[in-house]
Parts: structure tokens; C-alpha cells; sequence
């Protein structure tokens, strides 16, 4: 017990360090919203591998809550909507009153490609078209599922951290 104590000790804090700031067309909505996002997340007719990756990304490994991005339970605390999944005809309308629901300034981030462009769903009889159709989408996350990475940069994007 005692030999790994001094090991800590002499060892001290090791951790990375924080990657670089994101430069780019996203630092005008950083500016709009002033900082950390509350952001609520919306399954509009996916796969669930999106919502796999986007647990990752705010998980304990890349923590995007770190760079000012936090999910909420209620689209009345949230300034942006993160839409996975092509929309399903059932989920139009829930989808258009969610994003009623946020207040504004409010922003959409489309993540995968069938939110993006329907993916492997484009054409099927119960998908009326991607997010971009319903919503207007400011960011949009490639991927089938996108990596936690990539989501992460995102979110950093729009925070501006």
C-alpha cells in the first residue's frame, strides 16, 4: 500500500492537454448563445447508434459538458436541439413543436447521416425526409454513427471553448 502511495507522489497529476480551440464558420453561433449550450436531444426515427455515440461523447472519457455543452430534460431550458434519425412520419409534428418549444436564439445540430440526408432510410414509406426538410439546420455531423469525437468538436464549435 504504502510503495503505490509514493509512486502517486512522486508520479504527481498526469493528464492531457486540452486540445486546440475550433476555428471556423461556427464562432458566430458560439457568439449568438454566449457560451455553454443547453442542448436537448430529440430521436426523430433512428437506428440508436447516434444516441450510442452521443452517450460517449458525454461520458466520462471525452466529457463534452467540459467544453460548456450540457443535455437538458426540457426543450423550454434548451438552446439547441441535437435531431438524430431520419424523420419518421409520426415524429414530424413532434419534432416541429419541440423546436416551437425552444426558446430563442435557438439552433438545430443534425447527427448522422440519416438525420443529415436519411442514410440507408432514404425512399423507405414511413420516412418523410432528413431533419434539414422539417427544420432548419445549422450544424450537421457526419457519420453512420458519427464517432464521439466528432460530435464533441461539434458541440465545442457552437460553444466556442
Amino acid at each position: 500500500m504504502w510503495r503505490l502511495w509514493r509512486k502517486i507522489r512522486k508520479t504527481g497529476r498526469v493528464a492531457e492537454p486540452a486540445p486546440a480551440r475550433p476555428a471556423g464558420p461556427l464562432t458566430s453561433v458560439a457568439a449568438r448563445l454566449g457560451g455553454s449550450v443547453q442542448i436537448r436531444h430529440v430521436d426523430a426515427g433512428s437506428c440508436n447508434g447516434c444516441e450510442v455515440e452521443i452517450g460517449s461523447a458525454f461520458g466520462p472519457v471525452h466529457d463534452a459538458e467540459r467544453y460548456g455543452a450540457r443535455l437538458v430534460a426540457s426543450p423550454r431550458h434548451a438552446d439547441a436541439l441535437l435531431v438524430t434519425g431520419a424523420v419518421t412520419r409520426n415524429m414530424v409534428e413532434p419534432l416541429r413543436r419541440t423546436y416551437d418549444a425552444v426558446p430563442g436564439p435557438k439552433l438545430v445540430v443534425a447527427v448522422g447521416d440519416c438525420a443529415r440526408d436519411c442514410g440507408v432510410f432514404k425512399g423507405a414509406y414511413g420516412v418523410v425526409g432528413s431533419v434539414g426538410d422539417v427544420l432548419p439546420v445549422e450544424v450537421s455531423v457526419p457519420g453512420c454513427p458519427p464517432t464521439p469525437e466528432a460530435i464533441t468538436a461539434a458541440l465545442r464549435g457552437i460553444t466556442g471553448r
